[in-house]
């Protein structure tokens, strides 16, 4: 039965073949053929659901279609990325693509040495990826120009705005051609995303819905386990003894809590590595591989790695904290359960985080199963009420040897006893 990949030239073809592409995502099927008519679209869907290839084949097809000149400089086809880690993954994406035409592309990002960046722009690419920060510092070095582009791409365009994007992204637009075509996609559509939307999308778009979070949360096996805090670690190095948990993402709340547990890991045998925003490139370049590559058995990450970071076969995710937001749960456990295969999400629940379970479970729309036969298993924590049962706030962090501030007085007033 013909499907949207038809449309395709053979290169592409070949290329997706060669990747095991067999049936169209549901995004890659109602997003291909508008771009390919030259379409303006709007896309709601989250990474994880094809949305990389369905902007990118058909680009490229019209592309190689055009038989455009690459000019040194002057790029036709602008993506625009959030993270590095989600730019160096569509960059990958790209050149798999593009294996049997001859279709030049390249990756900018920020944390790196800027020079081999302007010199493959020198070169000639026709598709540039880029974060935007990056992206005004080309322009600004007259490395890059932008009047050339005909095709601009907004990839998770609420990821955009939580990281304070937003004026970099005005520059940026003000800095394309007024005519273009605009692909907008976002994992959730507020009304700060629309408004956003309409700033970037010159005429009325297609727009394409795809809700990807009830069919990836069904697939996923998801548990809570309760347990004391203090014996939190133990339960996740009694998770990680299971032969099963061989490519796994455990996320803290905090960048200084995934340094302290990975170096916890690595102490007690096993393979770990962290993976958050102080991080060199480098040092999360490597990271990442060594999780791909499979020398690396746990990698932990803070919500950076929630999105954009796609790596096949993630057996499990464990929340060792519970996130601030209930939609970032979704995000994290859908780095598992990727392209149709199972997988398995786990969250370590103290008293303090009851709570935070019960919104997530009333976000999600269902109860998570739990894990009462464990080791370490917690009924203070499983029945936490009140007080008990919400996080405190989040303290300041003082690395060693900062001097801590002091905290603000107390106003005065009559004493109370406690009815403790």
């Amino acid at each position: 039965m013909p499907t949207v990949f038809d449309q395709l030239n053979p290169n592409l073809r070949r290329a997706i073949a060669d990747l095991g592409y067999k049936a169209p995502s549901p995004i890659q099927r109602e997003a291909i053929g508008p771009i390919l008519a030259g379409r303006d679209l709007m896309g709601c869907a989250q990474t994880g659901t094809g949305k990389t290839a369905a902007f990118c084949l058909p680009l490229l097809h019209r592309l190689a279609a055009e038989h455009a000149t690459v000019r040194p400089l002057r790029p036709r086809v602008l993506i625009l990325a959030p993270t590095r880690e989600l730019a160096a993954q569509i960059g990958e994406n790209l050149s798999a693509y593009a294996k049997y035409q001859k279709t030049p592309s390249a990756v900018v990002f920020g944390g790196v040495n800027i020079n081999p960046q302007i010199e493959a722009l020198r070169r000639g690419v026709a598709v540039l990826v880029a974060t935007p920060g990056r992206l005004l510092d080309l322009c600004g070095q007259r490395a890059l120009f932008l009047d050339a582009v005909n095709a601009v791409v907004l990839d998770e365009a609420d990821r955009m705005l939580d990281m304070g994007f937003l004026p970099d992204i005005r520059k940026v637009l003000d800095r394309l051609p007024a005519r273009r075509q605009s692909l907008f996609f976002s994992a959730t559509l507020s009304p700060e995303i629309a408004d956003l939307a309409k700033r970037f999308i010159r005429t009325k778009p297609v727009t394409v819905r795809i809700d990807p979070g009830t069919p990836a949360v069904e697939r996923i096996a998801q548990r809570v386990l309760f347990v004391d805090k203090e014996n939190k670690y133990n339960l996740l190095k009694w998770l990680l003894d299971n032969p099963k948990c061989f490519r796994v993402i455990v996320f803290p709340r905090m960048k200084h809590g995934a340094d302290r547990l990975c170096k916890q890991l690595i102490r007690d045998g096993f393979p770990a590595a962290a993976l958050h925003g102080d991080k060199s490139q480098n040092a999360r370049t490597r990271a990442l591989e060594g999780f791909r590559s499979g020398k690396v058995q746990v990698l932990v990450a803070t919500d950076i790695a929630a999105r954009g970071i796609d790596v096949d076969d993630v057996t499990h995710v464990v929340n060792y904290d519970l996130p601030d937001e209930p939609e970032t749960y979704v995000h994290r456990i859908g780095r598992t359960a990727r392209a149709g295969a199972e997988g398995e999400a786990i969250s370590l629940v103290c008293a303090h985080d009851r709570q935070a379970l019960r919104e997530i479970e009333r976000f999600i729309g269902r109860a998570i199963p739990q894990q009462l036969d464990q080791p370490l298993h917690s009924e203070f924590a499983r029945n936490a009420m009140g007080a008990d049962a919400v996080r405190p706030p989040r303290q300041p962090f003082h690395r060693q040897g900062a001097k801590p501030q002091k905290p603000a007085p107390r106003p005065q007033g009559p004493r109370h006893r406690s009815s403790s």
